[in-house]
């Protein structure tokens, strides 16, 4: 059930490259049929170092811009929207619905995008005034603050709004893992926590997983894990943000489902296979970028995550190119058995989470099977050799490495099939 709009307009805020203030880029309109049609704005078309927000979806022209068929708004756009625990949080805050009554309810998306808070992922914001930029975000929790937590609790100190949120009631909001935005000096996070209600370490799994693809070579965001509370945290750096002296340049990004020109009822026909294509005509250093989302999906295989939809791969924006961000949001996912897909299609219309799948879809990638079985044997042998260093910085017990081990990691079911060297 969705609840009456509260909002018929928004005005989108967009920063430019290497700049550290917004300008308006245009606005965001309700149409008759209820869809959300986007024009830039006079102005902004008229600036030398105007860019479009994505291309080919939102081109530099005037007048309102179409949509596809099946989107009910331009999903460049629809990328900056809050996530699943951001939404249950305004949800919460604006209906004071939480777990499975929340999970019954969704809010228009003009109150998604005007209710959540200013330091959202990519490079866009959205305000009410053409003229007036204001950010809706209290002060960023801070990482000292993060880690002080228990004691502030003790002391009867109270924690900012967003980490008592997350750290005290995230699993009563239910539907999502609770996260909070943190600062350590000149880097920021995303800060993910655990909850009560995990049958497994969630947050140690990911980080394992995260670790482990940096040391096979991927490019991934940075993780560290801390507690607070007595609570796991994993922190993963943000790549969305470059501080400098004058302030924090803002990078602009969009998902693969908006490159793949999909909206979220197509989700489920999202292709490696399609992304490939686009990355060999779209993509700066193709190549190079192909090695990467091949070798990519044979980690998500091997680690057992298989939440890798199309709003888990992402691209930087420029007004030109395209370039493949660092992978995010590897989490091993709950598996009791042996068979699993991704959340892709790999090559055709197959999505098996097996080798022998990833060996036949390698000329898509520009990769010969030799060079090929190599990668995948190469991420085999890191993934053995370094498990237990691994587990060691995460501090996992016995009971946590045996619960992953060959049931998310390595799962015999992925290399059934395949031949090692």
């Amino acid at each position: 059930m969705t609840s009456n709009p509260k909002y018929d307009e928004a005005y989108v805020w967009i920063w430019l490259p290497n700049t550290i203030e917004p300008v308006v880029a245009g606005r965001l309109a309700r149409q008759s049929d209820d869809r959300l049609a986007f024009n830039y704005g006079q102005s902004y078309l008229a600036r030398t170092d105007a860019i479009s927000i994505y291309e080919p979806e939102l081109p530099l022209k005037s007048g309102a811009l179409d949509l596809h068929d099946k989107m009910k708004m331009p999903s460049c756009i629809r990328d900056a929207s809050p996530d699943a625990w951001g939404r249950r949080v305004i949800i919460n805050r604006t209906l004071g619905l939480k777990g499975d009554d929340a999970s019954q309810v969704d809010i228009d998306e003009l109150t998604y995008l005007l209710e959540s808070g200013s330091d959202r992922i990519g490079a866009l914001d959205f305000q009410s005034s053409p003229n007036i930029y204001t950010p809706r975000q209290r002060k960023m929790a801070t990482l000292e603050e993060l880690m002080a937590s228990a004691e502030k609790v003790e002391k009867g100190i109270p924690l900012s709004p967003e980490l008592d949120l997350a750290l005290q009631h995230g699993t009563s909001l239910g539907g999502a893992r609770p996260k909070a935005l943190i600062e350590d000096n000149a880097t920021k996070h995303i800060a993910k926590f655990s909850t009560s209600t995990d049958l497994y370490n969630v947050v140690k799994a990911e980080f394992v997983a995260m670790r482990l693809a940096a040391h096979i070579g991927l490019n991934v965001a940075p993780v560290k894990l801390v507690k607070a509370l007595g609570k796991d945290v994993l922190l993963v750096e943000r790549f969305d943000r470059t501080h400098t002296t004058a302030g924090w340049n803002r990078h602009a990004l969009v998902s693969a489902l908006t490159i793949l020109n999909l909206d979220e009822s197509e989700a489920r026909y999202a292709s490696y296979e399609d992304l490939a294509t686009l990355i060999r005509h779209r993509f700066t250093n193709p190549e190079k970028t192909l090695e990467e989302l091949f070798s990519r999906i044979v980690f998500n295989i091997l680690s057992g995550n298989t939440d890798d939809h199309a709003r888990n791969h992402a691209a930087f924006w420029d007004g030109r190119n395209l370039t493949l961000t660092p992978a995010y949001d590897i989490c091993p996912q709950g598996r009791t058995g042996g068979e699993a897909t991704q959340a892709m299609m790999i090559t055709g219309n197959k999505k098996y989470s097996k080798l022998t799948i990833c060996l036949e879809a390698a000329p898509q990638f520009l990769l010969t099977p030799q060079k090929a079985a190599k990668l995948i044997n190469n991420q085999l042998n890191t993934i053995r050799n370094l498990w237990g260093h691994v587990c060691e910085e995460g501090n996992l017990t016995e009971i946590d490495r045996n619960f992953l081990w060959q049931r998310q990691f390595l799962n015999p079911y992925a290399l059934e099939g395949f031949t090692e060297e």
